[in-house]
């Protein structure tokens, strides 16, 4: 008995001390991040930024791989079933992560049982976006042409469920307004848009900023509480007198399990990154306003998030596709 128990020991050390030697060593392979959303949008771009100063500093390659389907829940899927090793990462955001548990009934997997949050990249606020070849510019132009074409009016979003779907329904909630949803699959959206195809769009700022400056469309209001420094012009819904003030997020998680040390190394290191001038003036031109936390406080976040999020997906009556 005795043999055994010392023989138990043994192992319990040897197995706890190849954990601290996987931690130590991390990491010493190719990582990879899987993005739930198509190429271009703000989820692949600030994938690519963080992926790129990764590989930089731990001297192995950081592979973006864009895994977009199913509002998001195929890349969750993906992340949530691989090892917890450290070497397969997510990054998603506010739609399949908060608003997903809430829209779909029988998830493949559950976003708060098979992920670990690792790092808030950063809080973003939405932009209202109409084509510039509508010629409005202005608050005032968006409600002379809304109130013009009050009966075709349409807005676009990234997917049903998606916070730019949400952001949209709470737009026309505080205004009395009447548009119909067109849901995209990603930044088909603001090509759309560009087009002239539908109306507006409440699109998260990196994803626009560009095409803004480029003369292809229109900022009308921003999101936050605060004007950003991308878009020092663009007013507010709240100076606009609309009573809607809310951002969304994006960040990196694990799959469930990983070891301690490895989750504070990874979240100390993107905190880091997240916070050097030259990344924070970066980030700050495309219109994110990084937040430092650790991992712990990123889970009471989300899980405040979601608690938000939930009963405004019910009021939306918003169905998967």
């Amino acid at each position: 008995m005795k043999i055994i128990k010392i023989f138990s020991t043994f192992i319990f050390v040897f197995i706890a001390s190849e954990a601290f030697a996987d931690a130590t060593a991390y990491p010493n392979k190719p990582i990879k991040i899987v993005v739930s959303f198509t190429p271009g949008g703000t989820t692949d771009i600030l994938s690519r930024e963080v992926a790129t100063q990764l590989s930089a500093r731990w001297k192995v390659p950081v592979i973006v791989e864009n895994k977009p389907g199913a509002a998001g829940n195929l890349g969750t899927e993906i992340v949530g079933r691989s090892v917890a090793d450290g070497y397969t990462l997510l990054t998603s955001s506010i739609g399949p992560i908060s608003i997903n548990p809430t829209l779909f009934k029988n998830l493949a997997v559950s976003p708060q049982k098979s992920l670990q949050p690792v790092a808030l990249l950063g809080e973003i606020p939405s932009v209202l976006v109409v084509p510039s070849n509508t010629g409005v510019t202005s608050w005032k132009d968006f409600l002379a042409y809304t109130k013009a074409n009050k009966d075709a009016l349409s807005y676009s979003s990234t997917g049903i469920g998606t916070g730019s779907h949400l952001f949209g329904f709470l737009f026309l909630q505080k205004t009395n307004m009447e548009a119909i949803h067109i849901p995209y699959k990603g930044a088909e959206a603001t090509r759309d848009l560009v087009a002239g195809r539908v109306s507006f769009m409440f699109a998260t700022a990196p994803s626009v900023v560009q095409l803004i400056k480029a003369g292809q469309l229109s900022p009308i209001a921003i999101s936050s509480k605060k004007r950003i420094s991308a878009l020092p012009n663009t007013p507010t819904l709240k100076e606009l007198g609309v009573d809607l003030a809310a951002t969304t997020w994006f960040g990196i998680f694990a799959p469930t399990g990983i070891n301690p040390e490895i989750l504070q190394k990874l979240n100390a290191t993107i905190m880091d990154i997240l916070m050097q001038p030259e990344m924070n003036k970066k980030l700050a031109a495309i219109g994110v306003e990084p937040v430092q936390m650790n991992a712990s406080e990123f889970a009471n976040y989300l899980q405040n998030d979601f608690t938000m999020w939930a009963p405004i997906v019910q009021a939306s009556g918003a169905k998967p596709e």
